[in-house]
Parts: structure tokens; sequence; C-alpha cells
């Protein structure tokens, strides 16, 4: 069983982690509130911090939240009858490329790139790797993608 309270002081939590806790049998998530919790506590049970990121929130309840659907998802069973792990429920440690609605190729003058109504899939499997690799540059630098495409 694995105990971890969500901790702005805690390691990062990341997709690797949420997979290896989707291994796990038992995951018990422990959240302060406001100013946190005794520190005897998470001593007396082993358990580990983890922090979502850089910011403060009231409590834990919300990231524990986050970190039982990422986690939950990786579940067989879970999300539908998707495989874990295929290739749209698996985070590709880049941002995803642009999303566009079928059947209006044009709104309000925004028009949906021509490679995706091409019809050609694997033109448009390149496409949406480049295009998810620039954005992943552009606005997540500080990723583990962005500093391998360097």
């Amino acid at each position: 069983m694995r105990s971890i309270l969500l901790s702005p002081q805690g390691t990062r939590f990341t997709q690797a982690e949420a997979v290896r806790l989707s291994g796990s049998r038992h995951v018990v998530l422990l959240c302060g509130r406001y100013e946190g919790m005794d520190e005897r506590v998470p001593e007396l049970v082993g358990a580990e911090e983890m922090s979502l990121g850089d910011f403060v929130v009231s409590g834990g309840e919300l990231p524990a939240m986050i970190v039982v659907d990422a986690v939950s998802r990786l579940v067989p069973g879970v999300v539908g009858r998707r495989a874990v792990g295929s290739r749209g429920f698996v985070c590709a440690r880049a941002c995803w490329t642009t999303r566009t609605t079928r059947g209006r190729p044009e709104f309000a003058g925004l028009k949906v790139p021509d490679v995706l109504l091409s019809g050609h899939h694997a033109e448009v499997r390149r496409w949406r790797r480049k295009t998810a690799l620039a954005r992943t540059l552009d606005r997540r630098p500080d990723s583990d993608r962005a500093r391998g495409a360097r």
C-alpha cells in the first residue's frame, strides 16, 4: 500500500508516476486542509509527499481528484473498452495537436488545415506529430518532450 500526502513541497506528480501508481493494489491519498496537517501523521503512516505543481490551494482534495483521475484511467476497464495505453489515452509528453470538429471546414472565417481534409492518413499523422511538437516547444518548453527536441 502506498500512502501519499498531497503537498506543494512534495516530488512532482508526472505521467510516469501515474503509471507507477496504477500498478499499486492500494493507494491512500492524504489531504491537508488550509495550513496542512500535523507533521507527525505522514511520518506515522510512512507517506511520501507529492505535488501537482508550484501553487497552493485550500486543501488537498482537488489535487487528490486529479491524481485519482490520472491513475484510474490507466487501470484496465475503467475507461470503457479502450485499451490501457492506447494512443489517445496515454500522455505523449507533448502538448496535444490542434483539434477541429468534423463537418465544418470553415467557421467564423477560420479554416481547418487542408491536410486534415485530405484523407491521407499518413500525412495527417505526420502533421499532427509536427504540430504537437511545435506547440510543446512554444507553450511548454519546460516539458521532457521539448527538452528532448532541442
